[in-house]
């Protein structure tokens, strides 16, 4: 595949884009790169900004007319237009500075199709908005959520707006949880993607409005297209919540944690 879009829609486009930025991820992968400070322990790579001028590339050309909301650069090209691309460049960046191949690159529409590449397994997790595919080798493999692993990936990343109330890391100290699943902690939104490939029975985080957002939105739509259940941490859908993100394989897995969950709120 090329940097050019395989094909005239826009799935085609987050796809070729999302292949392009994880070409820049891999190949500058392990090289000491200049960090860019963003305040409050966050920074950025020379990775993270050269992926980013890459995707952004791919969907200028493919798309002028429409706008681009980048993690690294903000928002590009026209403010009125209903169509916006959400750009995650480098997901996990603080993994990749010290050579952690943990990371993501996000390509989403805003409510449309949308592309999650994982640099270093060659697959490119990916959605029309209707189904979703796993591409490796130039194959697609449907996306097929399953608890079965038992695994929830519980994203333990500051900032914490609904302490104490909740916070994910609430749910470690929980006996129930603890024998009925298996916590994983990662700091990619990649491990959104292993929900919705069955790799994982769940994924949770706080945070506020994530239905938007460059990190989530591609996982968000993959795991949505893949047919698993997403909601806000309080049960209720992202387009109204502003509350976090809760991904399950299944509607019985979601509903065991949704129960923690609120129950552990009433509990502070």
């Amino acid at each position: 595949m090329t940097n050019s879009p395989e094909s005239t829609d826009d799935a085609g486009v987050a796809i070729a884009a999302a292949h392009a930025g994880a070409d820049v991820v891999r190949a500058l992968y392990g090289r000491q790169l200049f960090r860019l400070d963003k305040g409050g322990g966050d920074f950025a790579t020379a990775a993270d900004i050269e992926a980013e001028k890459t995707i952004l590339g791919v969907i200028r050309a493919a798309r002028p007319d429409d706008a681009v909301l980048g993690e690294e650069g903000g928002r590009y090209g026209a403010s009125r237009t209903a169509r916006t691309w959400l750009v995650d460049p480098l997901c996990g960046t603080l993994n990749y500075a010290v050579g952690t191949t943990l990371v993501a690159v996000n390509v989403a529409l805003r409510d449309g199709p949308a592309a999650v590449a994982d640099p270093f397994s060659g697959e490119i997790f990916h959605t029309d908005g209707e189904t979703a595919w796993a591409r490796h080798d130039g194959a697609d493999t449907p996306l097929e959520p399953t608890s079965a692993t038992r695994l929830v990936e519980v994203n333990l990343d500051p900032p914490f707006p609904h302490a104490p109330g909740f916070r994910a890391v609430d749910l470690l100290a929980r006996p129930d949880f603890v024998e009925g699943f298996r916590p994983r902690v990662v700091s990619t939104t990649l491990a959104l993607t292993w929900v919705a490939a069955g790799k994982r029975a769940a994924y949770i985080t706080d945070g506020g409005d994530l239905s938007e957002s460059v990190h989530f939105a591609g996982g968000i739509a993959l795991c949505r297209a893949a047919g698993c259940v997403v909601t806000g941490i309080d049960g209720a859908p992202l387009d109204r919540t502003g509350r976090g993100l809760i991904a399950s394989a299944d509607p019985e897995t979601h509903a065991q944690l949704m129960s923690m969950i609120l129950d552990g709120g009433r509990h502070h």
